[in-house]
């Protein structure tokens, strides 16, 4: 029971900080609502759609570099 309890934290711990991660896609369409653009008119998709793209190239690896296998 004792080591029980120190796994419970942990993993509760773990599971917290996940849940605020959010989507790609969440975090552009609350970046297009929070300008103010209503989602479903022209203005929010050219928004949504240029939000996506700037934050999949943010989080993509720069061109030509390969992969290296992680040591974890």
């Amino acid at each position: 029971m004792k080591n029980f309890l120190p796994l419970l934290l942990t993993t509760l711990t773990v599971c917290l900080c996940l849940s605020a991660c959010g989507t790609v896609e969440s975090a552009a369409q609350d970046e297009c609502t929070s300008i103010g653009w209503q989602v479903g008119t022209p203005g929010y998709e050219r928004c949504f759609k240029s939000r996506v793209n700037e934050r999949n190239m943010d989080y993509s690896n720069p061109p030509g570099d390969q992969p290296r296998p992680s040591l974890l």
